[in-house]
């Protein structure tokens, strides 16, 4: 199958397109990192409008987004706004257009009005649903990450901890969160890709470990995996804020996707590969 992968250089994306590659398909990777004929916020894009008029599936990842820490300074400036204002805006029109089996990558946050990346995951779906397009919900998804500008907690520990010798947090570590290995997201994108026809607009694909950990917990594993490797002085070092969206009570995962697919990677046995992969660039 062609597929055409919009945001094949972030996170999810790369592992996506290793994923599906794998397995056979014939995967077209779209990014701005690859150079500006790639930018999904310039219209018209006669390159990027080739790769979704010849896919037979497109999976919408792209997206202005990091971490807690990306989002705290960045989610409320103009050009955050504008720019997954602009992206979803051209690619919606040229899903439209080609009439595409899609899938868009939504967030938990969808629902969180407080949030402006919350709000503009939400506009993303109301265009999804219109198109009868899917859209999935990513609760928490973690591995290797290449801006680290970007990065999300479990990355960011331990960079933090390669670098600086303790992992701040931004909270006081008490709050719960559903954390996904990305290769079990693969495995879920790919589940969806599928059994597409399985699914209907309005169907809740919540794409999640299902098993809920503190960051104080996360913040310990990887403690531990510092220890392993004889660094016995990368230290805790939790804040005080209290985390309001993890406690938002309309923050819960529906299960209806196990139906389908199951993740299978323990928080232990993902963050191990991470730190695994990580701990290289600092010469372990």
């Amino acid at each position: 199958m062609k597929v055409t992968i919009l945001g094949s250089g972030g996170q999810i994306g790369a592992y996506l397109s290793e994923y599906l590659t794998k397995k056979g398909h014939d995967v077209t990777g779209v990014d701005v990192v690859d150079g500006p004929h790639n930018d999904l916020r310039v219209t018209p894009n006669t390159y990027v409008e080739s790769k979704i008029e010849n896919a037979d599936f497109v999976f919408f990842l792209a997206f202005d987004v990091g971490g807690s820490r990306y989002l705290k300074k960045y989610q409320h400036t103009f050009d955050f706004v504008n720019n997954n204002t602009r992206v979803m805006a051209n690619t919606f029109r040229l899903l439209k257009r080609y009439n595409k089996r899609f899938v868009f990558a939504s967030s938990q946050m969808s629902n969180m009005s407080y949030s402006p990346y919350g709000v503009m995951k939400r506009v993303g779906e109301l265009h999804t649903t219109a198109l009868k397009g899917l859209t999935v919900k990513f609760w928490n998804v973690y591995g290797i990450e290449k801006d680290m500008e970007k990065a999300h907690v479990i990355t960011d520990f331990i960079r933090r901890g390669f670098e600086e010798g303790e992992f701040e947090m931004l909270t006081d570590g008490t709050e719960q969160r559903q954390f996904l290995y990305a290769e079990d997201c693969c495995e879920a994108l790919e589940t969806v890709m599928d059994c597409y026809s399985d699914f209907k607009p309005t169907d809740p694909l919540h794409i999640t470990s299902f098993n809920a950990t503190t960051i104080n917990q996360i913040a310990a594993i990887i403690q531990g995996q510092f220890n392993i490797i004889g660094k016995y002085d990368a230290k805790i070092k939790p804040g005080i804020a209290k985390d309001s969206v993890q406690m938002d009570k309309r923050n819960e995962a529906d299960t209806y996707i196990t139906g389908w697919w199951t993740p299978k990677t323990t928080i232990d046995t993902g963050i191990a590969k991470v730190f695994e992969e990580m701990k290289k660039d600092y010469g372990y």
